[in-house]
C-alpha cells in the first residue's frame, strides 16, 4: 500500500484547501490526515492503493478554486498501515 506525505506551499490556507483535501481523500478511500502548518503551508499524509494516491497527488498540485499552489514537497516514506480513516489533525 503506497504512502504519500506532502507539504504544499502557496495560498493554501483560508481557501478551503484542508476541507476539500479531506473530502477528496475520503472519496478516494484513503486513510491518513491533513493539517495546517503555522508557516502557512498544508501537510497531507495518506495511504491507500496506487491509483487513489496518484489521484490525490494530482489534485494537491492544483487544489481547490482560490488556492495558489507554489510548490509541493514530497517526503519519501514507507507505508505503516496505522490509519483506519482519513481526518483532520491539529495545526502545527
Amino acid at each position: 500500500m503506497p504512502r504519500l506525505h506532502l507539504t504544499v506551499r502557496g495560498r493554501v490556507q483560508g481557501v478551503f484547501y484542508r476541507s476539500t483535501a479531506l473530502e477528496r481523500a475520503r472519496d478516494l478511500g484513503l486513510s491518513g490526515w491533513v493539517r495546517n502548518r503555522t508557516d502557512g503551508s498544508m501537510e497531507i499524509l495518506a495511504e491507500g492503493d496506487e491509483e487513489s494516491i496518484a489521484a490525490l497527488r494530482a489534485w494537491c498540485v492544483k487544489g481547490p478554486p482560490g488556492a495558489v499552489v507554489r510548490s509541493v514537497e514530497e517526503i519519501d516514506e514507507l507505508e505503516s498501515g496505522e490509519f483506519s480513516s482519513f481526518g483532520v489533525r491539529g495545526d502545527v
